[in-house]
Parts: structure tokens; sequence; C-alpha cells
């Protein structure tokens, strides 16, 4: 836990796994006081194992993005009891198996609407103030697959998701908060092999390695 004055507080959205996990790992580790929501309680558990091993410190919000109402419970929350906010890094995705267009899932693509994009509308208008306040950043996650064959409700959800981010940014360049969009590099996470099984992982990134190097240009 940290006291209500700690000047260094980042909101990690889908911190339980991949990539969002090693972004909440390295800036716990960087000093840091995460605040990690994500719907896995275990692992949001071995990250804050993690966090606390590194000598970081954390706060554990087990909480699902597509619910508004909670969405809005923790931004009141953060207010009351920090005041501001650092950073947020929305790296939470719903990653719908690969489907030729005209054999979408209704029930998939309807998730990956709620947690690709209005998720992310959602927060943007809640956690500006308080980014504002910190004059903090908020860093999205780019993985341009919009267009490509099979990949229907995640290519453009996805793609829907940073286009928001990039209109958000254009709207806050002169007058905060900075909003960075990284494009990381292929990595080794569990995502990416159901996506593509039969690739050579030895070939891809380190998630943590990444991690540390986006961290790095933030």
């Amino acid at each position: 836990m940290t006291d209500a004055s700690h000047p260094k507080l980042a909101l990690v959205t889908g911190a339980s796994r991949g990539l969002g996990f090693a972004l909440a790992s390295a800036l716990g580790a960087a000093g840091w006081h995460v605040l990690a929501v994500a719907r896995t309680a275990g692992g949001l558990e071995e990250l804050d194992d993690r966090i606390k091993a590194a000598g970081g410190s954390a706060t554990l919000a087990p909480m699902d993005v597509t619910d508004a109402g909670a969405m809005e419970h923790l931004a009141q929350s953060i207010a009351a009891r920090w005041g501001q906010l650092g950073l947020w890094v929305h790296a939470a995705i719903h990653a719908a198996p690969l489907s030729p267009a005209g054999h979408l899932d209704a029930k998939d693509f309807d998730k990956s609407v709620a947690c690709n994009l209005r998720a992310t509308a959602t927060l943007i208008p809640l956690l500006e103030p308080l980014l504002r306040a910190g004059e903090g950043t908020a860093l999205f996650l780019d993985d341009p697959r919009a267009g490509e064959k099979f990949f229907g409700a995640y290519g453009s959800t996805k793609a829907a998701q940073i286009a928001l981010a990039r209109t958000w940014q254009a709207e806050t360049a002169k007058i905060g908060p900075r909003v960075v969009i990284a494009a990381p590099a292929p990595m080794a996470t569990a995502t990416r092999a159901r996506f593509f099984p039969g690739e050579d992982r030895d070939r891809l990134a380190d998630i943590h390695d990444e991690a540390a190097r986006i961290v790095a240009a933030l």
C-alpha cells in the first residue's frame, strides 16, 4: 500500500497477464506504486509478489474494465485517496478467436467491442481529470491487425481503440494529459501463441525485456 500523498501512482488496466503484467512489474521495480486492475485475482496476486520481491508496492483491484459502474467507482477511489494519477497503462484486451468475417461469432464480437472499445471510451473521460491533476501520461499499446485475414473481431476493435486514443492524443497535445501510443515488438505471449500456434517463439521478444524498453522510453 501507499499513502495518499504518493507522487508516483501508475494505474495498469489488464495487469494480470502478458505485457500488462510485465509493464506493471517494471513500473513497480522502477519505484511507481502500481494500482493493478484485472479480472484474474490469481494473476494479480502473482504480480503483487513479483513487485514486492523487487522492493516495490502495489494495490490490487480485481475488477472488470467492461463494468462501467466499477470503473466509475475506481476513478472516484483514486480521486479520494490520491487525488491524481501519474500514469495510466491500458493493456486490457479481449482477443477473440480467429475467424473468417463470414463466420464471426456474435458473442465474441460483442465482448471485443465491450473490452477493446467501449471500456476505453468509458475510462478516458473518467481518468482525464486525474491525469491532468498529476501532469500524467496515458499509454496505449498498438497491434495493427486491421484488415488481416481472420482478425475481423480483434483487428477491427483494436484499430478502433487506437483511433480513439489518437483522437485524444491530438486533442490534448497542448493541454495534457500526454498520450503515448507504443508499438511493442512481437512477443512470446499466450495470446500470440493462440493466434500463431506454429510460430518459432525463440525469435520473439521477451515480454519483460519489451516492458523495460517501453517504460524507459516513457
